[in-house]
């Protein structure tokens, strides 16, 4: 394929007229069609379509895009008897500007291919990292910050985790995917010094490419036990906290589950996301925001759409219904679905509150 693209292009150049054809003569002998581009070449070619390995995305990574710059096929021909010093005071032959011309439209299609073919990437980032004394235990407790794509003045995500946190998720990824896992580094445990400032700043920027590699890796991505070490602590936590009353606490740790999510992209099934937004719905009612409860209730709804009954779907259209009639908007449609949903039998008259369902919901 990229013998075919390199030929058009210079078929297409050597075709403006005359002259230029007859100028990329020799150039053309150099370089027989059959040969135009090496088998190392191609597979160059292909693996910077296929995009690289990086934690953020290419738009944001100027430095690779020079390296590409450099590995291009920017630089001249090899064999032709001329210095670099040489070409740099004599102007080059037509045919040689109508080869570098053509590496530039090139390297150019990488670029457009890469912007479009690499995905974004999580960057993680320690922001802090504090002893805790909890007699008889003394840990640190390593924050970091979870940023991905979005508004630049977006506030990032958080996790506050320790290091066993992290050691067990290494161990449960090593048990289910060996083959992916054998090529990730851990920082290993250490007998003493566990709390110096060098051994807690290098463990800090391990835990960040720890966490990196593991999001550059399609299979490791997806695993539910990386899912459950970002989010069913903060969940937990946030279920906790509303089920005591301290609504304005757990609305934040709410908000942080739901962009953590939003950010992983692969939530294992929908059972989270709608708990999530169940929680922020009743942390805000609770706390008289009507209308950011409803706009929980939307989203919520969008998420479960057309399937089949789902134990969530009558009690946030129980809950639209009411936070509509509050607010003075249109209830017709979600009164019509719930109505249907009791008529079948599908769900009691009246279905539990979202409160009830975030109370009686078991988090493992």
């Amino acid at each position: 394929m990229a013998s075919r693209l390199l030929h058009r292009l210079r078929h297409a150049l050597a075709s403006d007229g005359p002259g230029e054809a007859a100028a990329a003569g020799p150039e053309a002998e150099q370089f027989p069609e059959s040969s135009e581009l090496e088998d190392d070449d191609a597979e160059g070619l292909s693996s910077r379509l296929s995009g690289t390995l990086s934690f953020t995305s290419a738009e944001d990574d100027p430095d690779d895009e020079d390296e590409d710059d450099e590995a291009g096929l920017d630089s001249p021909p090899s064999g032709d008897g001329t210095s670099g010093e040489d070409a740099e005071r004599s102007p080059p032959p037509d045919g040689q500007r109508s080869s570098q011309l053509l590496a530039r439209q090139l390297q150019d299609f990488w670029k457009k291919s890469r912007n479009t073919l690499v995905p974004q990437r999580l960057l993680f980032e320690v922001t802090s990292a504090n002893v805790v004394k909890d007699p008889p235990s003394k840990y640190v407790l390593y924050t970091l910050a979870v940023m991905g794509p979005g508004p630049p003045d977006r506030q990032p995500a958080q996790i506050s985790r320790r290091y066993s946190d992290f050691e067990r998720l290494h161990r449960n990824l090593q048990r289910q995917f060996r083959g992916p896992m054998s090529a990730i580094s851990f920082p290993r445990k250490r007998l003493r010094r566990n709390f110096t400032a060098e051994t807690i700043a290098r463990r800090s920027r391990a835990f960040e490419q720890f966490l990196g590699h593991l999001q550059a890796v399609p299979e490791l991505r997806q695993a539910p036990d990386l899912q459950d070490f970002f989010v069913l602590p903060e969940l937990r936590r946030a279920q906790s906290l509303t089920c005591t009353g301290l609504y304005r606490e757990a609305l934040a740790l709410w908000a942080n589950a739901w962009q953590l999510q939003t950010q992983l992209g692969t939530p294992s099934g929908p059972d989270r996301p709608l708990l999530t937004l169940a929680g922020l719905a009743v942390c805000h009612q609770e706390l008289e925001d009507p209308g950011e409860a409803r706009a929980c209730c939307e989203k919520a709804l969008q998420l479960l759409g057309d399937k089949r009954p789902h134990p969530f779907l009558a009690p946030f259209l129980e809950a639209h219904v009411r936070l509509s009639w509050r607010l003075g908007l249109d209830k017709r449609q979600s009164e019509a679905q719930l109505q249907a949903l009791q008529e079948a039998g599908l769900t009691p008259t009246p279905p539990p509150s979202l409160k009830e369902l975030l109370i009686k919901e078991v988090l493992d």
